[in-house]
């Protein structure tokens, strides 16, 4: 065997993988709308015709993955369910149906000069997705990249390999009947680590990186990455009931942010509850809490009330409620799991205060009849996005009407919150002129 018959090395597959990109987007940026919109429908319907595939595939990954003991959170996340795939669908078909956002101008403004100025919303160009577990992220990902008008590379993680490669084909299948180019959506074929290594030091070839997963791999692909970097850390979100509030109100919203989903990055972690509602508040919710397993870590204060108005044989299925103190460190943690710190404060600005100093800065809601206070709350929390009378798992590009979203962007800059389709997009400066020259 020739050196020129030798398989190439994984430095050599990820350039390809990235020159591919790059020449895909130049496709992509003057693709017509109405071709873009027909490739999403076209993806919508393969996954709809693809479910049972699609779960067979999923299930290699599952029981892999539980042979080797991944956490329960991250097994419920990478679980590819028929309401999984139908709401991934139907994100396709709403980006489809989205005006089209690519070459829009805006400001347009006559100069002294007889110039006029304004911007233009163009793709970024190529972007790297790297993610673990949830393999919808796939979805995602390629439906906003088609939109958008970009190329994308996606990586996900080893434990869901197959569901990936699965959903990748049909992205791709969508786009060559739709007559785009097959390597504007690539998935990196190979599970070896340092795959990832490659792909965020191309600037070359990469514009920009979006990781999607775990603290450990984001906090690497921020310190290493060479481009770029779309991020948020964890997911550290706060639920503050307010003095005054509606308590009905307050018990369900407090209960569907925490215990709708434990595991995915926008469910409250963390409970603030003003003195002067707490006696009215913290038993009704203990109880739904105690019902459902959910470990309480409270301050004195909260554990005290807690035990002493939750009674087992009043809480659904006779259980005890699980208090423990709260560390320090409990105000600052993203748990994933049924487990929720809980805090007395002496009302807004306590809560204000203290979000602003334990929050990642992702989602933050206050339950509150006070309109004063809603605004203040608004104002001064500083998260990508802050709610009044909601609950924390409304935070996400579909719930947005953003059709789908490449992820949660803790950042300040270009992006923040949910970044859906213009967040895959930058603004050019351009100028239309008669031949005007500069004096």
């Amino acid at each position: 065997m020739t050196a020129r018959d030798a398989a190439p090395t994984l430095a050599e597959y990820v350039q390809t993988l990235g020159l591919q990109a790059r020449m895909a987007s130049v496709q992509m940026a003057r693709a017509d709308a109405a071709i873009k919109s027909a490739a999403l429908r076209r993806l919508a319907q393969l996954l709809r015709d693809n479910v049972q595939a699609l779960q067979g595939d999923n299930a290699v990954d599952l029981e892999r993955a539980a042979a080797a003991g991944l956490a329960a959170p991250l097994l419920d996340r990478l679980k590819l369910t028929p309401k999984i795939i139908a709401t991934v669908a139907q994100g396709c078909d709403q980006l489809a149906a989205m005006p089209e956002i690519v070459g829009e101008i805006n400001g347009m403004k006559q100069q002294p000069s007889g110039i006029r100025v304004g911007q233009m919303r163009v793709p970024i160009g190529v972007f790297a997705m790297i993610f673990e577990s949830r393999p919808n992220v796939t979805i995602e990902a390629a439906s906003l990249s088609i939109k958008s008008g970009n190329a994308c590379i996606l990586r996900g993680g080893s434990e869901a390999i197959a569901s990936t490669k699965a959903l990748a084909l049909l992205v791709q299948q969508a786009l060559v009947e739709s007559g785009l180019p097959a390597d504007a959506v690539q998935l990196v074929q190979t599970t070896d680590r340092e795959a990832v290594g490659q792909l965020i030091a191309m600037p070359q070839f990469v514009d920009v990186i979006i990781p999607r997963g775990g603290k450990g791999l984001i906090e690497r692909i921020s310190r290493e990455a060479k481009v770029p970097v779309i991020k948020h850390l964890d997911g550290n979100c706060h639920v503050y009931v307010d003095d005054p509030c509606d308590i009905d109100m307050a018990v369900q919203v407090a209960d569907n942010a925490k215990t709708q989903k434990y595991s995915p990055c926008n469910a409250s972690e963390s409970l603030l509850v003003a003195r002067a509602v707490a006696a009215r508040f913290l038993p009704r919710i203990g109880a739904i809490y105690a019902a459902k397993g959910v470990e309480m870590r409270c301050d004195a204060q909260a554990a005290a009330l807690i035990n002493n108005t939750v009674r087992p044989e009043l809480v659904e299925g006779g259980r005890a409620p699980i208090v423990v103190p709260a560390t320090e460190q409990d105000w600052s943690e993203e748990y994933l799991a049924p487990i929720i710190s809980i805090k007395l404060v002496d009302g807004v600005d306590e809560a204000i205060a203290h979000i602003n100093r334990y929050s990642s800065h992702h989602t933050d809601a206050i339950l509150t009849t006070d309109h004063q206070h809603a605004q203040r709350f608004l104002r001064e929390v500083d998260s990508a996005s802050v709610m009044v009378n909601a609950s924390t798992r409304f935070a996400d590009g579909f719930e947005y009407g953003l059709g789908a979203e490449i992820g949660i962007s803790t950042d300040k800059f270009h992006a923040r919150g949910p970044v859906g389709l213009e967040g895959l997009t930058s603004l050019k400066w351009v100028v239309l002129g008669q031949g005007e020259v500069r004096t």
